[in-house]
């Protein structure tokens, strides 16, 4: 993770944003926050849970080290830029509407979720766009592709292949980006770790 924080520092960043699952066998989570923690950002760095977390440690941590959770809440980064996240939803009751209820109407509104499937299941109209992880890059993949075992199980997403990896849309078009994470959960073969840097630029 040190490697990741150093690469980071190098590229000017104007926000870092964690998308859950962190490793919390024997406190692993904890160096893993003190390393991002010390990217530098313009304006910060925010985290949501994932399904392998205990949020309440993981907030707890998380605010130690200076980074902001977002549990169904969010945050005016600056004029006409609005970050939100929501809860888990495998673990607890995340809320879009809750999560962005505080957006001015003319805001760009940026989504972190951890599961990319709440975005079938909640209304995104008034979202611009969705980053999302979970799913590993689905974690064992054969030219792009889901495994069998997992794409019939639904045991990763219950929408099949739509969000191993990379841009797909929500159920209201919204644009939603999966990240494959920088973990090494169990062994991954054709889904390599990945940090995505992502230019978000205004035209008028």
């Amino acid at each position: 993770m040190e490697i990741v924080a150093d690469e980071l520092n190098l590229r000017n960043i104007d926000l870092l944003l964690l998308g859950g699952d962190f490793w919390f066998s024997d406190e692993h989570y904890q160096g893993s926050l003190a390393a991002l923690s010390k990217v530098k950002t313009t304006d910060g760095i925010f985290g949501v849970e994932g399904n392998h977390d205990d949020y309440v440690r993981l907030f707890a941590a998380m605010e130690a080290k200076g980074i902001i959770p977002l549990s169904n809440s969010g945050r005016q980064i600056k004029d006409g830029f609005y970050l939100a996240g929501v809860a888990d939803l495998w673990n607890r009751s995340p809320s879009i509407s809750k999560a962005i209820a505080e957006a001015c109407d003319n805001d760009f509104v940026l989504l972190l979720a951890h599961n990319p499937d709440v975005a079938m299941k909640q209304d995104t109209a008034e979202v611009d766009l969705i980053l999302s992880g979970h799913t590993h890059g689905g974690q064992i993949t054969f030219l792009g592709l889901w495994a069998p075992y997992f794409t019939f199980r639904n045991s990763i997403s219950e929408y099949g292949q739509r969000f191993v990896s990379g841009w797909a849309d929500s159920k209201d078009a919204t644009p939603v980006y999966v990240s494959n994470g920088i973990g090494e959960y169990l062994p991954r073969i054709f889904a390599r770790p990945q940090v995505i840097l992502l230019t978000i630029k205004t035209y008028k």
